[in-house]
């Protein structure tokens, strides 16, 4: 108990420093300008927003080049996400779980080779700009892939979003991100419990964190990475689960800790599978959105095969004002396809429905969210 609490304050007196540095795109202005006359008078308007939509997904790791380079989609991933374009269009936020390095070159992680078995996920650096090009422009690299590569597996990473302006976050160097975008400042920051990554299962670190991102923003978006994984494991248990001998958190508790100390949209991934959504104290938490694109890097077998996208609309105070959940399908020979019968979103509300029966929430078969009360 004595080296909990000394490792407790030693996380709680470390100096945070925010990702995507030095200084963040300044907002998109709406130009305006006059009819010409002898000169020309910009007048630079700022975006008012509203209301705000944030476009979520889960997991995605597009192949990895350890140990075989041939372990990569047909024409470099360009069309990985051709079918999801269109659901991304008019987003505020779209925001997905990278799963893995990019990484040139480079072996694997000492402690990751001593591993009997060990899923090895190293992207190609030039993969960033598949993530850019479909529309992602917030990304948590909380998980336990990350450090697959180790240290030049993470600098890497974190140098290549910082190259396309993706902002980030969810290591202990850079455990959160503060960005501006039209009238609005936002504050992210993700968790996981692995080695390097911001801390999820010190509770008083991570309400202290959101703490003082809510005093500086206007929205706060929280990603964890929790949970145990498979098929057996899509219900949440309200207790601290356990995987391959690792504790990975009590994700309800985080949920609502979280809430409790500012965030305003909670995002959870890591099982593998879909899991329940809820509404609390008139904020939304999905406590996970499953896979999304992972090309053969996972098993997408039965329920692991639902790729759920989570778009939210909610106020620029962040409450919850509405929200559709768009079902995909993923395979290993066709990818990402749109499955209209709508089995995602049906499997959430079935999950929803079970784990919390007083969500306040009601979805539709088509996958229409609104809040009951």
């Amino acid at each position: 108990m004595r080296v909990l609490s000394l490792i407790l304050i030693t996380f709680l007196a470390l100096p945070l420093h925010a990702c995507n540095s030095p200084a963040s795109p300044p907002a998109n202005p709406i130009v305006h300008k006059k009819k010409a006359t002898s000169k020309t008078l910009t007048i630079v308007r700022p975006v008012v927003k509203d209301t705000i939509t944030v476009t979520a997904v889960g997991d995605m790791m597009l192949g990895t080049t350890y140990p075989d380079p041939g372990n990569l989609p047909p024409d470099s991933g360009k069309r990985s996400f051709i079918a999801t374009q269109p659901y991304f269009a008019g987003s505020d936020i779209v925001f997905g779980n990278l799963e893995g390095s990019l990484l040139d070159h480079g072996l694997p992680a000492t402690f990751k080779k001593n591993l009997k078995v060990a899923y090895l996920f190293r992207m190609p650096t030039g993969f960033a700009h598949v993530f850019k090009n479909a529309g992602f422009n917030l990304l948590s690299i909380a998980n336990n892939h990350i450090t697959d590569f180790g240290e030049n597996g993470c600098k890497s990473t974190m140098k290549t979003l910082d190259s396309i302006g993706i902002h980030y976050a969810g290591l202990d160097v850079c455990p959160f991100s503060i960005f501006k975008k039209d009238s609005i400042t936002y504050g992210f920051c993700a968790f996981a419990p692995n080695a390097h990554t911001s801390p999820l299962l010190l509770t008083r670190h991570v309400q202290a964190m959101i703490r003082s991102l809510k005093a500086q923003c206007d929205v706060v978006i929280v990603s964890f990475h929790g949970g145990a994984e498979g098929p057996t494991y899509e219900h949440v248990p309200f207790k601290m689960e356990s995987f391959l001998g690792a504790k990975r958190g009590d994700v309800h508790a985080f949920a609502h800790a979280a809430i409790e100390a500012g965030a305003d949209l909670v995002l959870g991934n890591g099982p593998h599978v879909s899991r329940a959504i809820e509404k609390y104290k008139g904020r939304l938490i999905a406590y996970s959105l499953g896979n999304f694109c992972t090309y053969k890097s996972v098993s997408v077998a039965g329920v692991c095969g639902m790729a759920p996208m989570l778009k939210v609309k909610i106020s620029k105070k962040g409450e919850f004002i509405s929200g559709n959940i768009v079902s995909f399908q993923q395979n290993h020979q066709n990818g990402l396809t749109r499955d209209t019968l709508n089995r995602a979103a049906r499997r959430i509300r079935l999950l929803t429905e079970k784990d919390f029966p007083g969500s306040g929430l009601q979805i539709t078969d088509d996958g229409t969210i609104t809040s009951l009360h």
